[in-house]
C-alpha cells in the first residue's frame, strides 16, 4: 500500500469509494466538493492505492487555527489492516509541518465505529456543539 497524493484520475475511484462508505449525501455533490477541496491545499488530498486500485482517501486542511480531515474512508475489505490510520499518521504529520496545533473532526453521531477508530488514535470528544449554514446547495 502507498499514500499519494489525490490525482483527477482518481475522481470516479474515489467518489465509488465514498458511495460504498456511506459518506455521500444529496446535499453534497462529491465532483462539487472534490473540486473545492482542489482549489485548497490540494497536496493535503490523499488516497492510499494497491497497484491502480485506490483503497482509501482522506482529505486534510488547515486555516491557521485548526486542522480538519473529512472524507475519511477505507473500502471495506481493507479495513483493520492499518490502512486508516497510516492515512491519518500522514496527514497528522503534514499538518504538523504547517503550525497546526490541533485537529478537528467531524463524525455523525449515529457512527459509532468511527467514533471507536478516532478513540483508538488519541481523538477525543471536545465539549462543543458543531453547527453548519450552507452557502451553496449542490442539490
Amino acid at each position: 500500500m502507498r499514500i499519494r497524493q489525490y490525482e483527477a484520475r482518481d475522481e470516479a475511484s474515489v467518489i465509488a469509494l465514498w458511495e460504498e462508505c456511506g459518506l455521500t449525501r444529496p446535499w453534497n455533490d462529491p465532483r462539487k466538493d472534490i473540486a473545492r477541496k482542489l482549489k485548497v491545499d490540494p497536496e493535503l488530498f490523499v488516497v492510499a492505492h494497491r497497484d491502480d486500485d485506490v483503497i482509501a482517501t482522506a482529505m486534510g486542511g488547515y486555516e491557521g487555527h485548526r486542522g480538519w480531515i473529512n472524507y475519511l474512508a477505507v473500502r471495506p475489505d481493507s479495513q483493520r489492516m492499518g490502512v486508516g490510520r497510516a492515512l491519518m499518521t500522514h496527514l497528522e504529520q503534514k499538518l504538523r509541518e504547517r503550525g497546526c496545533p490541533k485537529i478537528n473532526i467531524q463524525i455523525r453521531a449515529s457512527n459509532l465505529a468511527a467514533t471507536g477508530f478516532y478513540n483508538a488514535l488519541g481523538y477525543v470528544s471536545d465539549e462543543v456543539v458543531s453547527m453548519g449554514k450552507r452557502l451553496e446547495r449542490d442539490d
